[in-house]
């Protein structure tokens, strides 16, 4: 077997700088952890790079049967350790019982869902260093205050430490993307829960989002929330512009709200 053919239905673009893969590889700093799991190995452009590392095991996920064939002759040490299943559905808990660190050159068209479902599993996870489209990684990393800020952002904001390491153009990938590519590693921090109900604030952040150009005070108008709480300066801000602290402070606030008017039990 030459090569994989490129799938465009699997959003497949092929690194083939070997340099950048090294730097990628050298990114993840693997801090505790003995086991890393690589996402759509494709060709192996990174897995070579992870094999020869000493301080963990590498394991890897690939959805296309294709890629896995040639992976399984080119890396026979990776056979027994390679899953011919979706990231997405994968039951990540029962593969691994102890912490392990997630790599990969995340397919575009997926990239939100496997951060999605990383933060399913972040206290099994303490860090990722993924390739992604370059707007989509910026948006991840930025802070409150930028246009590219948004309901993904904080959510992983909200557990992880995350830096922009460096952009890839879009001539070292066969076929070569539309769009130039960015790179980020997420560090886990020390927050075990947030300050508040976690689902409610899920909800809050979603809800304001979806009307990012409105103020708090107007995208969260279809909720019952008194005249005297939206007084409060918080209300008169745009979501684009409270990080996780002011909306966890925005959450307990509805919250305490919310409580004050259920009946007593």
């Amino acid at each position: 077997m030459i090569a994989v053919r490129a799938k465009k239905n699997l959003g497949q673009h092929f690194l083939n700088d070997k340099d950048i893969a090294k730097n990628i590889v050298d990114s993840l700093q693997a801090v505790n952890v003995s086991k890393v799991l690589e996402i759509g190995p494709g060709m192996g452009v990174l897995t070579q790079y992870l094999l020869k590392k000493e301080a963990f095991v590498t394991y890897a996920v690939e959805i296309d049967r294709e890629s896995v064939l040639y992976m399984n002759d080119h890396f026979p040490e990776l056979k027994e350790r390679i899953f011919t299943s979706d990231f997405l559905t994968m039951r990540l808990d029962q593969l691994f019982d102890e912490p392990f660190a997630i790599i990969g050159n995340f397919p575009y068209n997926i990239s939100s869902q496997i951060f999605f479902r990383v933060l399913e599993y972040r206290d099994q996870i303490p860090e990722i260093v993924g390739m992604l489209q370059k707007e989509v990684a910026q948006r991840l990393a930025n802070g409150p205050g930028s246009k590219a800020y948004g309901i993904l952002s904080v959510f992983l904001q909200a557990y992880y430490n995350i830096e922009y390491l460096f952009t890839v153009n879009e001539d070292v990938f066969s076929p070569p993307p539309k769009v130039k590519s960015g790179v980020i590693r997420l560090t886990r921090n020390e927050k075990k829960k947030l300050d508040c109900d976690e689902k409610q604030f899920f909800g809050i952040v979603k809800m304001a989002f979806n009307q990012r150009r409105k103020t708090m005070r107007n995208s969260l108008k279809s909720r019952i929330i008194s005249d005297e709480l939206k007084a409060n300066p918080i209300f008169d801000k745009r979501p684009e512009q409270l990080g996780v602290a002011e909306f966890e402070l925005l959450t307990r606030l509805i919250g305490e709200q919310v409580g004050e008017q259920s009946p007593e039990s």
